[in-house]
């Protein structure tokens, strides 16, 4: 497994578990879920919409705010992460294999 795939993984536990880790276990994985989800728009090349509600947003949020937040809105939170990074990582290896193919 790659480093992304393990932290994947690892989100998704923390939201199965999300009643069982602290809140400095919550905040420290969101705000790194933040930063790959960043990192990996970059690489790709994408660029939010302007105007509109940016699904990342919600995850900062729930991040900065995790103290009003319930145990489902913390799950909700990780589980997006999880899936925003899985979806990235899949448009990045179709994109490196494209251009290795062309």
């Amino acid at each position: 497994m790659t480093h992304t795939t393990d932290f994947i993984a690892e989100l998704f536990r923390a939201a199965n578990e999300a009643e069982k880790i602290t809140a400095f276990e919550k905040r420290r994985l969101l705000e790194r879920a933040m930063r790959t989800i960043y990192d990996l728009r970059d690489k790709a090349g994408m660029v939010p919409g302007k105007g509109l509600a940016d699904a990342a947003d919600r995850i900062r949020i729930t991040s900065a705010t995790l103290d009003r937040r319930s145990t489902g809105d913390v799950r909700s939170a990780l589980l997006l992460s999880a899936d925003m990074i899985r979806s990235l990582k899949i448009a990045l290896d179709a994109k490196d294999q494209v251009l290795r193919d062309g």
